[in-house]
């Protein structure tokens, strides 16, 4: 039996891609476990759905550091300790440093919900509903210095209708959320992804076709 992907999980709230995570890789749908969550919230919820499946948690609260720099050197030093092979960011509210980054080259992943690169950063949905598009979605892309501005993985869209508000565009793109993070991990795992300038490739053995027109 080939070994699991190691995957070590950030995440400051409610932690609902990771619970996702955490259902695919107890369902058998991933080769990959969870051996550590790591919030720098003491009361995230993340935690709380790690413990209860059986992960190592920690938090680590980026307050007693004095600076962002000596922050990232702790989250790096127990991810390794943990030997996690692929890092992934759950709703993560810090912004990383190069020291974080260049600890795992290539090997950190977040999820954004918007289509990238358009409309990086937060208020995402409420930007889209008042440009006007015509589609949103999702976004999985490994993590750089920037701000979402890493080289693209995976994408999701969905429909923006007219009735449309920010809460439930959110709650579309979330449910698509919770379908591709998992898929982009899989890649991972099973070696099918590389990264050539800004484009990420998948090995794959056909091309995807179709189009979508809405409306």
């Amino acid at each position: 039996m080939s070994k699991k992907l190691r995957i070590g999980a950030l995440a400051s709230g409610g932690g609902t891609n990771l619970q996702a995570i955490i259902d695919h890789c107890r369902d058998g749908k991933l080769d990959a476990e969870i051996v550590l969550v790591i919030s720098n919230n003491p009361d995230a919820g993340a935690l709380e759905r790690a413990s209860r499946a059986g992960i190592a948690v920690r938090c680590i609260d980026h307050r007693q550091f004095a600076g962002r720099e000596a922050f990232d050197a702790a989250l790096v030093q127990a991810l390794r300790e943990a030997e996690v092979d692929l890092v992934i960011l759950a709703g993560f509210m810090r912004i990383i440093t190069p020291v974080f980054v260049d600890a795992f080259p290539h090997r950190i992943m977040n999820i954004h919900p918007a289509l990238l690169p358009a409309f990086p950063g937060l208020h995402v949905q409420r930007k889209a509903l008042e440009y006007g598009v015509r589609f949103a979605g999702c976004t999985v892309h490994f993590v750089d210095t920037g701000t979402d501005t890493g080289p693209i993985i995976i994408q999701a869209v969905v429909p923006v209708h007219d009735d449309d508000s920010e809460e439930t565009l959110s709650a579309r793109i979330l449910e698509q959320e919770h379908q591709i993070y998992p898929r982009a991990i899989q890649l991972f795992a099973e070696g099918r992804l590389r990264v050539e300038g800004r484009r990420v490739l998948v090995d794959r053995s056909a091309p995807p076709t179709g189009s979508l027109i809405n409306p």
